[in-house]
């Protein structure tokens, strides 16, 4: 069984991530941040590096799903193939900060990929706030993400909503994580779980 979680910067997906795996016995699969080499040059000069970075994220999750496929584990995945191509890259080619060319050449390889591949059996969207997001980014103390500004993760939600509302690769849950503390209360934790638990139930 593949489950993957989607959000915004900061939403929680990580945390949650490891905190599922744990208790289902999943294996995990993380986003390539630490590894990525474009990362720090893209939040200091995004226009130059934008392409080069969604390229490498692209690469790195299609990598992760032919992985998952072949495996036959129960796989938990840190982050979406689509959320880079239905959010991200979109969002620095409106901005600018990618180039017709580029997108363009962005789109065709992301197609190319999405034609032999499928969705997760299940999704989790995390769906936050702004001011949550902000307060999560600043708490987490990653120094190459105090340039985010609070205009380019509002044009990110504005995005992720617009790709949940039409989602349709599997099985969708949301959850709403402004007013929750899965982290520190087990309470919380434990509906969520009761929540996949029935989507769970639902597949077989």
């Amino acid at each position: 069984m593949h489950v993957a979680i989607a959000g915004n910067i900061g939403a929680g997906k990580t945390t949650l991530t490891k905190l599922l795996a744990k208790h289902y016995k999943w294996e995990p699969q993380f986003e390539d941040v630490l590894e990525n080499p474009y990362l720090e040059d893209f939040y200091n000069k995004m226009e130059r590096w934008s392409f080069n970075l969604q390229v490498y994220f692209l690469n790195s999750r299609f990598r992760q799903i032919l992985e998952i496929r072949e495996s036959g584990k129960n796989i938990i995945q840190d982050r979406t193939i689509y959320e880079d191509a239905f959010i991200f890259a979109p969002n620095l080619h409106a901005m600018g900060l990618m180039s017709n060319r580029d997108f363009k050449n962005y789109s065709s390889l992301f197609d190319l990929m999405e034609s032999v591949t499928t969705g997760p059996d299940l999704l989790i969207y995390l769906r936050s706030s702004i001011p949550n997001l902000v307060a999560q980014i600043h708490s987490r103390g990653r120094d190459y993400e105090n340039t985010i500004s609070i205009d380019y993760l509002s044009r990110l939600n504005e995005r992720y909503e617009a790709w949940i509302a039409t989602y349709n690769k599997g099985n969708l849950l949301i959850i709403d994580v402004d007013n929750i503390n899965f982290v520190d209360n087990p309470e919380d934790l434990g509906e969520i779980i009761n929540k996949i638990d029935a989507q769970i139930n639902g597949l077989f």
